[in-house]
């Protein structure tokens, strides 16, 4: 009994897992899509999200092929450089729309100006993609397989 149910919960962790890189990579694909769209390429910092979205693509390819721990410790570095940048470009998005919104209206001040900033131009919270994304991630890579070592339950992790 106590063995069938851990073979399940196993098995339902593996489909949950698959799901959440299904969701990674389709959410990954689509965002860099947008970016370029977007053209957001005019400085470093509108760049710098899709570097790293390139990046965890190209490290989320590594561990398919290697599912190894050091493709799970790079997926889950490069997940905490995603939320950071989204965190990042979240307020970079609202002090550019703060400064235009006072370049428009200088006497605006209080919650009519964080208001306008929020409705802004550019899309306050549209980096809020990459923060759910690079959670995403971290859920995936949360006690992924690959990270146990002898011991724990009494056997080895797999290769693949």
């Amino acid at each position: 009994m106590i063995a069938s149910r851990t073979t399940r919960e196993r098995t339902t962790l593996a489909v949950i897992r698959g799901g959440l890189v299904i969701l990674l990579v389709l959410g990954l694909v689509g965002l860099l899509a947008e970016l370029l769209l977007l053209e957001h390429i005019e400085d470093p910092w509108q760049r710098l999200p899709i570097f790293l979205i390139i990046a965890s693509l190209i490290v989320l390819g590594w561990h398919a092929a290697d599912r190894g721990p050091l493709s799970i410790r790079f997926l889950q570095g490069s997940m905490i450089l995603i939320v950071a940048t989204g965190v990042l470009g979240l307020m970079l998005h609202f002090k550019g729309n703060i400064a235009f919104e006072l370049e428009m209206e200088p006497s605006m001040i209080g919650w009519p100006l964080i208001w306008a900033a929020l409705e802004g131009a550019t899309p306050t919270l549209a980096p809020g993609a990459m923060v759910q994304l690079g959670l995403i991630g971290l859920a995936y890579t949360y006690r992924h397989p690959s990270l146990r070592t002898a011991g724990e339950d009494g056997s080895l992790p797999s290769p693949r």
